[in-house]
């Protein structure tokens, strides 16, 4: 559950056309991941609260 969001981040950067949007796809797929393998102990609150955020930014642009 660490490589999934790692190759995600990797292969979103060229096609979003941005770093940043790359790593926002990866630190949301790192959270969803983990809670859905049943690791979400592993993530912080702070984490959670990010992924949250940045799925709103992206909803609603």
């Amino acid at each position: 559950t660490e490589a999934i969001p790692a190759f995600l981040t990797i292969v979103m950067m060229p096609f979003a056309y941005s770093i940043a949007e790359g790593i926002v796809f990866g630190m949301v797929s790192y959270a969803v991941l983990k809670t859905l393998t049943g690791r979400h102990k592993e993530v912080s609150v702070t984490m959670y609260i990010l992924a949250v955020l940045f799925i709103l930014k992206t909803v609603f642009m």
